[in-house]
C-alpha cells in the first residue's frame, strides 16, 4: 500500500477549470460550481441506467419481443455510456465545456424522444445510445469540474443511491404512468444546465494538434469488444486483443493523439484506473450475486430480499460520502489501505460467512468501496496528468468504472451457473 501511494499525488486546490483573464489583464478566480449542482448535473444517468431491471417484461411486451431479447436496452446503455465517455472527454478538451454541454444535453432530448415514440426494439436502442452518450458527456463535464475528493465523494455517493434507487423507481414510474417515461429519468440531469452554465467557464481551449480520429475509433472498437464479452466472450476477447493490440501499436507512433502516451506511463493514472476497474467489477458480481445468494439460504420473499438490499445500498453510499469528506484528514496512505481492506472483505464475506443476513453488509461494504473508490482514485488519477489532457485523464479513467460495470454482471452469471 505505501508503493502504491507514493504513485499518486495528494489532493490539491487545482480546479480543471483554467481562471480567465479579468479586464486588468490579472487571473481573476474562476467561480467554483457548487457540488449539488454537479451531482445533479452527472447522477441521473445512473438511475436511468438501472430503471429498466425490474419493468423488462414490460418492455418487451409492447415492443412484441421476447424478454431475453429486450436486455439489449440494458447493454446497448452500457456500450454507449463506456465508448462515449472517452469521446465526450475529447470534446471536453478540444472545443470546451460549453459545447459539451449543449450536445450532451442535445443527445439526452433526442434520446429520450426517440424512445418516447420507438415502434421497435432497433429504434428504442438508437434512443437509448443517445441517451448514454449524453449522459456520458455530463458526467465528464460534472467531473472535470469537482477538483477534489470531498465534492467528488458527492458525485459518486450519488451515482450509488440513484443507482440503487433506479429499479424500483423505473418500476414505480411504469406502474404510474408507461415504461417510456421509466427511461427518461435521466433527462432530469438537465434541470442543473442553467446553473452550471451561468458559473462555469464555457470557452473553449486553444487549439493543439489534429484531432486523431483513428487513435478514436481503435478506442471505441477496443472498448466495444471488451463491453461485448459477456455476451459472446471467444469472439469479443480475440477481436479486443487484436483491437487492442493495434492500437497500442498506433499509440507508439502517434503518442500526443486520442490516447496520449504520457498518460499510460503515468504508474498513478494507470494504478488509480486499474483500482476503479476492478471494484467497479466486484461491486457490480455481488450487486447481482447477493440476491440469488439470499433466496438460496434464506426463506425471504423477493420483496423483502429487494428492500434489505435497496437500504444496505444507501447506507455504503452515504458512509462513501463520509469518507470522500475525510480524506484530506485521513491522508492518501491510509484512504487507499482502507479500501483495499474493504474491498477485498466484501467478497470474501460473501463466500465465508455462515450467517446469511451478513450478505447485506457485502452490498454496503461493495457500493461503499466503489463510491469511495472512484471519487479518491478519479482525483488522483486526473491530477496526475498534465493539465492540458486531464479530460482525456476522466474519460479514460470512468472508462475503466464501465467497463467493470460490463465485467461485474458476466461474472456473477457464470458464479450462479456454476452454484
Amino acid at each position: 500500500m505505501p508503493g502504491l501511494a507514493r504513485h499518486l499525488p495528494g489532493p490539491t486546490a487545482e480546479h480543471a477549470q483554467a481562471p480567465a483573464p479579468s479586464a486588468g489583464g490579472t487571473a481573476a478566480p474562476p467561480r467554483q460550481v457548487p457540488a449539488f449542482w454537479l451531482a445533479l448535473l452527472a447522477t441521473p444517468v445512473a438511475a436511468s441506467a438501472n430503471s429498466p431491471v425490474l419493468i423488462l417484461p414490460d418492455m418487451a411486451g409492447s415492443l412484441g419481443i421476447r424478454t431475453a431479447t429486450a436486455t439489449w436496452l440494458v447493454t446497448v446503455f452500457a456500450w454507449a455510456m463506456a465508448v462515449g465517455t472517452p469521446l465526450m472527454a475529447g470534446l471536453l478538451r478540444r472545443r470546451g465545456l460549453g459545447t459539451t454541454l449543449r450536445l450532451s444535453a442535445a443527445l439526452i432530448v433526442a434520446g429520450t424522444a426517440v424512445v418516447a415514440v420507438a415502434p421497435w426494439l432497433p429504434v428504442a436502442m438508437t434512443g437509448r445510445a443517445a441517451q448514454a452518450v449524453g449522459g456520458a458527456g455530463l458526467i465528464t463535464a460534472a467531473m472535470s469540474l469537482a477538483g477534489s475528493v470531498r465534492r467528488m465523494g458527492v458525485i459518486t455517493a450519488g451515482f450509488g443511491t440513484l443507482g440503487a434507487v433506479g429499479p424500483l423507481l423505473g418500476s414505480a414510474v411504469a406502474g404510474a404512468t408507461s415504461w417510456r417515461v421509466s427511461l427518461a429519468v435521466g433527462a432530469v440531469a438537465l434541470l442543473a444546465l442553467p446553473a452550471v452554465m451561468r458559473r462555469a467557464d464555457l470557452s473553449a481551449p486553444p487549439r493543439s494538434t489534429p484531432f486523431d480520429g483513428r487513435g478514436a475509433a481503435l478506442l471505441v472498437l477496443t472498448a466495444t469488444a471488451l463491453v461485448l464479452v459477456p455476451r459472446y466472450p471467444l469472439p469479443a476477447v480475440a477481436a479486443s486483443l487484436l483491437t487492442g493490440a493495434v492500437l497500442a501499436l498506433h499509440i507508439r507512433s502517434h503518442p500526443t493523439g486520442f490516447v496520449p502516451a504520457a498518460l499510460l506511463r503515468s504508474r498513478a493514472f494507470v494504478l488509480s484506473a486499474l483500482l476503479a476497474c476492478t471494484f467497479a467489477t466486484s461491486y457490480f458480481t455481488l450487486l447481482f450475486t447477493v440476491p440469488q445468494l439470499l433466496r438460496d439460504r434464506t426463506d425471504w420473499t423477493t420483496s423483502t430480499i429487494g428492500t434489505g438490499q435497496l437500504v444496505a445500498l444507501l447506507a455504503g453510499s452515504a458512509l462513501s460520502m463520509v469518507l470522500a469528506a475525510a480524506s484530506s484528514r485521513l491522508g492518501r496512505p491510509r484512504v487507499l489501505t482502507l479500501l483495499l481492506t474493504v474491498g477485498a472483505l466484501a467478497p470474501l464475506t460473501a463466500v465465508l460467512t455462515p450467517w446469511a443476513p451478513l450478505l447485506l453488509l457485502v452490498a454496503t461494504l461493495a457500493v461503499f468501496t466503489t463510491s469511495a473508490g472512484q471519487a479518491t482514485l478519479a482525483v488522483y488519477a486526473t491530477q496526475a496528468a498534465p493539465a492540458a489532457q486531464r479530460p482525456t485523464a476522466i474519460g479514460l479513467f470512468n472508462l475503466c468504472y464501465q467497463l467493470g460495470g460490463a465485467f461485474g454482471p458476466a461474472v456473477a452469471a457464470l458464479i450462479t451457473l456454476g452454484a
